[in-house]
């Protein structure tokens, strides 16, 4: 594989390492949200209209911009009829011609995502409910995880490229 291309996988992995691992702790804020909204509105009695919206908006947060690490580190779901009884070069082929249907998908969510951004912030779009939070904050998270997500996939297909051709890249065991 070209220098520049193994360059590419490495900082695509490098950069879902680190926002995966920062992400990560976004749980536990989810958590103490959660706790806090329960504790206020049974102790205290004051039932707090942000909550929720905000515990959507940190779990939607969360799942999006954890994807490219969990891509990366071969943590979704894959149906295995046949799958784990190929060898690793037609693994490799497999996923490579798979990648497609991925870029497909990931390329019609981030189109949407980016248009959907763009009337949010051009309009100032509010989420209809009691708090009315604005929305473009939450859909500029969800473009940046596609992003990296479409970044991770791209790197995943460089890498089973170089598998099916015999010529394996030095895989990162620090996921």
């Amino acid at each position: 594989m070209p220098p520049a291309l193994v360059r590419y996988v490495r900082f695509v992995d490098a950069l879902n390492r680190t926002v995966g691992r920062v992400v990560v702790w976004t749980i536990f804020l989810f958590l103490l949200l959660l706790l806090y909204a329960s504790f206020s509105r049974t102790v205290l009695n004051v039932p707090l209209l942000w909550s929720v919206e905000t515990a959507q908006f940190l779990l939607a947060a969360y799942f999006l911009l954890g994807g490219g690490w969990s891509l990366k580190a071969d943590a979704h779901v894959r149906m295995d009829l046949l799958y784990s009884r190929w060898s690793p070069r037609g693994r490799a082929f497999a996923d490579s011609l798979t990648a497609f249907c991925l870029f497909f998908y990931l390329a019609v969510m981030l189109l949407g995502g980016i248009s959907s951004t763009h009337y949010a912030i051009t309009y100032d779009q509010r989420n209809y409910s009691a708090w009315a939070p604005p929305l473009a904050p939450i859909k500029i998270v969800m473009v940046v995880g596609l992003v990296l997500i479409f970044l991770q996939a791209t790197a995943l297909f460089i890498r089973d490229l170089a598998r099916w051709r015999g010529q394996p890249l030095p895989e990162d065991e620090r996921t």
